[in-house]
């Protein structure tokens, strides 16, 4: 055995995961912006003042252009009921009953879009998660964090829907070296004395178990290096598909899907006949490969942004691989949504910067979806990946009232999408 059999720890967040949370996440406010009462034509994303957070809200979003990603429907002076957080009712001004006395944001002239999801983010910080939302991003999928930040953002979103996305979190990476995050939690702290690292079945389990017991809603791990490291090959494998199958396995009998960090064709390969739910970047994934991830339904999550980020770089290992590996991704991208393979939109944001989900929606219309399919890509397609089909990604009945307004209409210039004029947030203007 590589890790003393100990019996796994506690399912429920504990004390000292609560606190270490709440110690990471407090003193955080954002500012939420004004509406008009019913009635009042006066437009409220131009009168800002503080706002309550922590409520679900009630709100008509009234005069605007909207857009139904699933249908690709477009209603004009559309209106918009959100009660309690849950869109009520929507339809063109006149056929929808609007309650009185119910606060109302005017949207004339522009265009009105469900929130946007980031099916790929680091959020480690209250500021990040603000910043998200406030980016048009008002469900995501965590990425990993190094300390369990993930989760303690995903309790702040639950008790204060404006200052955070709808999140769900994957807690530490499962990785050969988890270096420093093996003080996360004390469970973990058995791993480090390890001389191969994380790599035997037992040690891949430990993570996953800890995981789950800490309140992680999916499991994130490896099969290549960084790219985003100079020193490190990010084709070079670090875990088989032997291994990659256990983690899998772990996850799955706790109910939990598994994203994993790949490059390589034969690493992709390995994670997708492992059975991961997600391929996250793929830049070298093969058609053989896309191929089964159609057949078995696997999500392909290319994190555009990143890897254009990386030509960008002052490290010219960087900066090259960047430049060399962008439109080896666009190519895989346009494959995979050719030969049907489920499209999820994820910035890949981390250590402090959040990038505009919008700017990924760009990303794929460039590689060559069109406008109305980039669209889904961080609305209905990232949706279903998160198990949230019936809740975000849409502006209907029984959704959630999250919600972005834009100057201009997408479906002819994506570019309005990274800055969102204003965002609500279950009811609440952000």
């Amino acid at each position: 055995m590589c890790v003393e059999a100990v019996p796994p720890p506690s399912r429920s967040l504990t004390r000292r995961g609560v606190l270490a949370g709440a110690a990471a996440l407090a003193g955080t406010l954002a500012a939420a912006g004004p509406v008009a009462a019913a009635g009042d034509d006066t437009t409220a994303s131009d009168r800002r003042t503080p706002g309550a957070p922590g409520r679900p809200g009630r709100l008509v979003i009234r005069g605007g252009t909207l857009l139904d990603p699933a249908t690709g429907e477009v209603t004009e002076n559309a209106v918009v009921v959100i009660e309690d957080g849950t869109v009520r009712a929507t339809g063109r001004r006149g056929d929808v009953a609007v309650p009185r006395g119910v606060e109302v944001l005017d949207a004339h002239g522009r265009w009105i879009l469900p929130g946007l999801v980031d099916a790929h983010i680091h959020l480690s910080t209250a500021a990040e998660a603000r910043d998200a939302v406030r980016n048009g991003a008002t469900s995501a999928r965590s990425g990993s964090t190094s300390f369990y930040q993930d989760i303690a953002v995903r309790e702040l979103a639950r008790h204060s829907p404006a200052l955070a996305p709808r999140l769900r979190a994957a807690g530490v990476f499962v990785t050969p070296n988890l270096g420093d995050t093996v003080l996360a939690d004390p469970d973990l702290t058995p791993l480090a004395g390890l001389k191969d690292g994380v790599r035997a079945a037992d040690a891949l389990r430990r993570v996953v178990e800890v995981n789950v017991a800490r309140g992680a809603d999916v499991i994130k791990t490896r099969v290549n290096e960084r790219a985003g490291l100079p020193e490190q090959d990010p084709l070079a494998q670090v875990y088989s598909r032997e291994q990659l199958a256990e983690i899998v396995a772990a996850a799955g009998r706790r109910g939990k899907g598994v994203l994993c960090h790949s490059y390589s064709e034969q690493g992709c390969h390995d994670a997708v006949m492992a059975g991961v739910r997600s391929l996250e970047h793929g830049v070298f994934v093969g058609e053989r490969t896309l191929r089964e991830m159609r057949r078995r339904g696997t999500c392909f999550t290319p994190t555009l942004t990143a890897i254009a980020g990386l030509a960008e770089s002052s490290d010219p290992i960087l900066a090259e691989r960047g430049r060399a590996y962008l439109p080896v991704l666009e190519r895989a991208v346009l494959a995979a949504h050719e030969l049907g393979v489920p499209l999820a939109a994820g910035t890949d944001s981390s250590d402090g910067v959040v990038d505009p989900i919008g700017g990924e929606v760009e990303l794929m219309h460039a590689a060559g979806l069109s406008a109305l399919d980039a669209i889904r890509t961080a609305t209905t397609g990232a949706a279903r990946l998160l198990g949230l089909e019936r809740t975000a990604g849409r502006l209907a009945r029984g959704y959630a009232g999250d919600a972005i307004l834009l100057n201009g209409d997408p479906l002819t210039d994506l570019g309005a999408l990274r800055q969102p004029v204003a965002v609500v947030r279950a009811g609440v203007l952000v």
